[in-house]
């Protein structure tokens, strides 16, 4: 009888193991991935990316942005593209689909403030 309780918590605990690594595997967290200005990206496009990504439509959090904002600096276009359209990215769950902004934009699975 104690064999058999052993079998089935072996069993139990293998088949627990499996589910814990495919969800793992499945669920990547927000902060894995990082939607960036692509280098090389027309000047004009990607201010017109920018300006939709903090506007109405785009949705993004452009207050730290802002002159007076804690991620102002460095005060570069790219820079702060790359901020307002990861606001875009992170808030549409990563989907890929939201990290496009006309060919401006490029996803990242390195961290861009490091």
């Amino acid at each position: 009888m104690l064999w058999r309780a052993l079998w089935w918590w072996r069993r139990w605990v293998a088949v627990a193991g499996a589910v814990a690594w495919l969800l793992a595997a499945a669920v990547r967290p927000a902060g894995a991935a990082w939607c960036i200005a692509r280098s090389g990206a027309a000047e004009r496009t990607v201010q017109a990316a920018l300006d939709y990504a903090c506007g109405p439509a785009g949705g993004a959090d452009c207050a730290p942005i802002q002159a007076s904002g804690l991620c102002y600096l460095p005060n570069t276009l790219a820079a702060h593209a790359s901020y307002a359209f990861n606001s875009v990215f992170q808030r549409a769950r990563a989907a890929p689909g939201a990290c496009d902004f006309a060919g401006t934009a490029t996803i990242t699975l390195t961290d861009p403030s490091q």
